[in-house]
């Protein structure tokens, strides 16, 4: 049962929208917390994750608009409906929607192949100063988001320019991956669990994260950017936004429902599954954060080079 008892309830199956394809970063936290909805009872309906993928998880936020003022449908947000709205690539950011709340940050790690002749953070950097554009890498999901940004903080460090460097980006951080394991590009910058299969398997090393202190395993061993001299702090956080039109009972009743998943030993097994770092907001703490977000990567993404005039 729902820990909800006032104000509005959801009287039909509840969709939680993935902007990712089964096993993408969005899919894993909208899979986790249906998970924990479901097994602690939160809720007096059924749980689905509806996957829609595409156009870097653009196309879920389009899917969403067919939803307003329907607060059966919440979807799984992140800073890309911020910087897609920066770098131009999308006419419409947290604004157009009902955000309720940020859950958890998953900081961004550097992989290479175990082959590379990369074997450092410090490898790296080298030849980003050096030779920038000999560098590919693979991203996920959009050019200007944390994974980009990331990247292009070690190249402004090493001197190098941050457009030089060759970059693909794909839909999901699994083909990003793929792209390095299959030697088409020399580094992947994605979500630290992103990497973790391949890591295991011994195909990939990771040289680098972009976290505020070492991760626990299995990325204990691997050192922070910032243990490498490199002023690179960021995460990619994931949050719970409803469509345009919710009302505040509706708002308030999914607020009172992450804040009961969060605070099941359930949802601590998640982040230690996934490797993600707890990052509870809603409310005017939320909001505040969103506006801050907004002026910090519109001051980094001018300042890289990369702030584009908003797609009409």
């Amino acid at each position: 049962m729902s820990r909800a008892t006032n104000g509005w309830r959801p009287k039909r199956a509840v969709d939680i929208i993935a902007g990712t394809p089964p096993g993408g970063g969005l899919d894993r936290v909208a899979r986790a917390l249906a998970k924990v909805m479901t097994e602690a009872k939160l809720l007096d309906v059924p749980v689905n994750v509806v996957n829609v993928p595409g156009d870097g998880a653009r196309r879920a936020w389009t899917h969403v608009d067919n939803y307003r003022c329907d607060a059966h449908v919440i979807a799984i947000s992140s800073p890309n409906l911020t910087t897609d709205h920066l770098v131009g690539l999308a006419a419409f950011d947290h604004s157009r929607y009902t955000p309720i709340a940020t859950l958890i940050t998953e900081y961004i790690a550097f992989a290479v192949r175990t082959g590379s002749d990369l074997h450092s953070g410090a490898d790296l950097i080298g030849r980003l100063g050096r030779d920038p554009a000999s560098v590919t890498v693979a991203l996920s999901t959009a050019l200007g988001n944390p994974n980009h940004v990331a990247f292009a903080k070690l190249t402004r460090h090493a001197g190098g320019n941050v457009l030089a460097p060759r970059i693909h980006v794909f839909d999901t951080a699994l083909d990003a991956v793929a792209d390095v394991v299959n030697g088409h590009a020399d580094v992947t910058a994605v979500t630290a669990v992103s990497v973790a299969p391949e890591v295991a398997a011994g195909r990939l090393r990771v040289i680098g994260i972009s976290a505020p202190e070492r991760l626990p395993a299995p990325f204990a061993a691997t050192p922070t950017w910032r243990e490498q001299g490199v002023d690179c702090v960021i995460g990619a956080w994931r949050g719970v936004t409803g469509p345009s039109g919710i009302n505040a009972d509706q708002v308030a009743f999914w607020q009172g429902v992450l804040t009961a998943a969060i605070n099941d030993p359930r949802w601590a097994g998640e982040l230690a599954t996934y490797s993600w770092s707890p990052m509870y907001l809603d409310g005017r703490a939320l909001q505040n954060y969103l506006m801050q977000e907004t002026a910090d990567m519109t001051a980094v993404l001018g300042d890289l080079g990369l702030l584009q005039a908003p797609k009409p």
